[in-house]
Order: C-alpha cells, then sequence, then structure tokens
C-alpha cells in the first residue's frame, strides 16, 4: 500500500538534517547538486557503504539515507522520496557471483556485505529457483581470498565493476540479468529513505523530493556524466566510455512502476524465505508519481 505523507510537510521546519551516503560510483549522479552545486549547504552529508547508511539511520545517527532496499523492511518510521532509486533494468554490471563452477553446483559463497540487499537478491534466486538456500559467509571483497576457500563469491559495486571489466576466468552471473530473466522484472538496489521524526527540523520551504530528483536529473546530464566519468575513470582504472555506459545504460535512476513492481516482489520472496520479519508497506513522503526519464 502506498501512503501519502503530505501532511508533514505542512509543518515549521529546522535545517541540518544528516544524509548518509554512498561512496559508490552508481550513486554519483544522484549526488551531483551536493557535490557540484550547493545543495549541501542545508544538509550534514557523510559517506560510506549502503549496509552503513541503513545502520546510521537505525541508530539515528543520520536522518535520510540511501539504504538497501530490504533494509527499508526493518527499521521502521520511514519514508521514501518518491521516485529516485538505483535499480536495473535487466543487466547491472556491478553485482556479480563470481563462481569456479557452474552455478546450479555452488555450496558455499563469500559474501560481500557491503549492500544487504544483494545479498539477499543472491539468497531468493537460490532458494527460488536453483534447488534451494546455500552457504553465505561474510567476507572482504577480495576475488582471490574469497575463491581460496568457497565456491563462489559475490561482489558489490565499484570492486566488481572492476573485476568485471577484467573478465576472470570464472562463470560470471550478473544478478539483476538474473532476477530479470526469471522474473520478467527489473531489480531496484536502494534508494533514499527518511526519518519521519527528522522532518520536524527540515527548514520551513525546503522541499525533499524537489532537492532530491533535481540532483538525479542535474547529474543524468550528458554534461555531467561526461565530467563523472573522467574523474572515476581515474579512481577505478576503467576507461571513461565504460563508466559512461555504465551510469546511462546500466543502472536506472527511477522508482517508476515496473521498477515498483520489482521491488514489491522481491519484499514478497524474501518474506517468504524469513530473510525479512514483515512485508513493509511502501510509504513515500508527499504524492508518488512513478514514472520514468524523458526521452
Amino acid at each position: 500500500m502506498v501512503r501519502d505523507f503530505r501532511r508533514l510537510l505542512d509543518s515549521n521546519f529546522m535545517s541540518g538534517l544528516r544524509i548518509s551516503a554512498i561512496s559508490f560510483l552508481n550513486t554519483a549522479p544522484l549526488m551531483w547538486d551536493f557535490e557540484h552545486g550547493d545543495a549541501a549547504k542545508d544538509f550534514e552529508i557523510s559517506y560510506t557503504i549502503p549496509s552503513k547508511c541503513a545502520a546510521a539511520l537505525a541508530a539515528n545517527e543520520a536522518d535520510i539515507g540511501i539504504i538497501p532496499a530490504i533494509t527499508y523492511a526493518e527499521i521502521p518510521k520511514l519514508v521514501i522520496l518518491p521516485n529516485i532509486a538505483i535499480a536495473a533494468k535487466d543487466h547491472v554490471r556491478s553485482i556479480f557471483l563470481i563462481s569456479k563452477r557452474p552455478w546450479e553446483e555452488v555450496s558455499t559463497v563469500a559474501a560481500d556485505t557491503s549492500s544487504r540487499t544483494s545479498v539477499a537478491l543472491a539468497q531468493v534466486l537460490f532458494a527460488k529457483f536453483l534447488d534451494g538456500p546455500r552457504e553465505f559467509t561474510p567476507h572482504e571483497p577480495n576475488l582471490e581470498q574469497m575463491l581460496a576457500h568457497y565456491d563462489a563469491a559475490l561482489l558489490i559495486g565499484d570492486p566488481a565493476l572492476v573485476v568485471a571489466s577484467v573478465r576472470p576466468p570464472y562463470h560470471l552471473y550478473d544478478l539483476a540479468h538474473e532476477w530479470r530473466q526469471r522474473t520478467g522484472k527489473p531489480f531496484v538496489f536502494a534508494f533514499w529513505a527518511v526519518r519521519l521524526d527528522a522532518l520536524s527540523r527540515l527548514q520551513e520551504g525546503l522541499c525533499l523530493t524537489k532537492i532530491f530528483q533535481q540532483s538525479r536529473d542535474h547529474g543524468l546530464q550528458p554534461e555531467s556524466i561526461a565530467i563523472l566519468a573522467k574523474e572515476w575513470s581515474q579512481r577505478l582504472d576503467l576507461t571513461e566510455g565504460e563508466i559512461t555506459t555504465y551510469l546511462t545504460q546500466h543502472i536506472h535512476y527511477y522508482l517508476d512502476q515496473e521498477n515498483h513492481s520489482g521491488l514489491q516482489l522481491f519484499l514478497r520472496y524474501a518474506h517468504e524465505l524469513g530473510l525479512i520479519a514483515q512485508l513493509p508497506d511502501l510509504r513515500f513522503l508527499g504524492p508518488t508519481a512513478f514514472s520514468s526519464p524523458k526521452r
């Protein structure tokens, strides 16, 4: 059920909300106005990995965070900023199961726990479509060490992008593609969530939805993508073309109707498998208008 929280925007607010953001390439367009404009002046911003964003929200150490989708079910009193997401319509290129053998034969997985949603996605795929659950063990994202002791490795984010670019001599499974093949739906990895109790401190006149949607829109403009490609190619040792392709063709930044449907299905499967205790309502800040970028 989608609920409307517009009434929360009509109060008198204070400024200085704390944002916990992700230090991965795929969030760079979302943070454009905060890094290249003046949006940051009204917030306190820190950077971490997705799982720690969720932990910061849960511990009241952050007011706004871009959280792994599955953690929304575990943190009470959150609302989602509408029509913004980190999703994939098919191949994502930054969530890989890398295996020494076909994944039907995998028994043990070393899992980079930077994003709990990606780990949960792998668990869902095994349990629902590949003959049952496997043994997952948390591990630092070091492919050589992971595969020295386990059948497969789950790599997430920038480390997965780098591995994909060199094509190691193993089986590579893009989990967003595997999900699409089996369900016919896209996959939503993360979205912006806000603590309800923080809204009483939002400065009057600031609209969070507008601020964050505009930052995304500005970050996806061709000239912005070109700047990001140049910046991140040096950080990740990838070509500017590879980064441009990743940001414009593999990551989808809108929580449109199709993505919303994929998110609901994933949460339902996660609940059926006991990965989350309750199936949550998806509650949005303000009216929800599902839309995609204009072409």
